[in-house]
């Protein structure tokens, strides 16, 4: 393991995929994080792959309970006793289909996971120890913010208002604590199967550089936007997409 830096991460939605690629990347260069993630049993798991306690900790829970949210910043503070950075990159997709059949219901679930909820973490973050002594936040959105998205246009709608927190937040934040964005395209998740289980070839020859996302593409451009080397850049989106926008659509 590398040498701690002294520095310590928050990552939410991290036993796996973006998250756990996200954390992985801090790790390796000397941070210690917290992660979070709705299942346990996958949560000891990935802390043992960062290396255990003495370089992460895992909180069970849903990112939208309130209750969830204080225990994990809590423990971040009482082990670690800081928090320089924050990474909101839990999110949920639960239909697919057109805006004008979506159930308001579902539509109010993907808006308090995927915007509500990354804004208590900022707050509670942001008390505990941003706000004195600064720090920064990433923000995961997607491509899909971007433009029409078929089949996913709540989510791309909250991903939009994701992008939209992010320069607002950057704005009353600043200078102490800046606050940027990714958005990627398709990443070879579990939580993405869908878009490209059994059709992968086909759906990577619309990408420019004719491949997927893979996790680390994502982790590494969060690492780089926590770190000193970006400490002038804050409210923007890093778009990571292997060139698919530059075709002028989405879908």
């Amino acid at each position: 393991m590398t040498e701690q830096s002294g520095r310590v991460a928050l990552v939410t939605g991290a036993s796996r995929g973006i998250g756990f690629a996200v954390a992985e990347a801090l790790v390796a260069r000397g941070d210690r994080v917290v992660i979070t993630g709705r299942d346990g049993k996958a949560l000891e798991e990935a802390v043992e792959q960062l290396g255990g306690p003495g370089h992460a900790l895992g909180v069970a829970g849903k990112s939208h309970d309130p209750a969830h949210r204080e225990a994990a910043v809590g423990l971040a503070m009482e082990h670690f006793g800081r928090i320089d950075a924050l990474v909101n990159n839990v999110g949920t997709n639960p239909v697919f289909g057109s805006m004008v059949d979506l159930d308001l219901d579902a539509a109010r679930k993907i808006l308090d996971i995927n915007v509500v909820s990354t804004l208590g973490w900022v707050q509670l973050v942001h008390r505990a120890w941003l706000g004195e002594h600064g720090g920064a936040v990433v923000n995961v959105s997607s491509v899909s913010a971007l433009g029409p998205a078929p089949g996913i246009g709540m989510y791309g709608a909250s991903k939009a208002a994701l992008v939209q927190l992010t320069q607002q937040l950057a704005y009353e934040l600043a200078p102490a604590v800046r606050v940027n964005a990714v958005a990627p395209a398709v990443v070879k998740t579990r939580f993405a199967e869908a878009l490209f289980a059994g059709h992968e070839e086909e759906t990577a020859a619309a990408y420019p550089l004719k491949r997927l996302g893979v996790p680390e593409d994502v982790g590494g451009a969060v690492a780089f936007l926590l770190s000193d080397q970006a400490s002038w850049i804050t409210g923007q989106t890093l778009v990571l997409d292997g060139g698919l926008t530059l075709g002028g659509g989405l879908g």
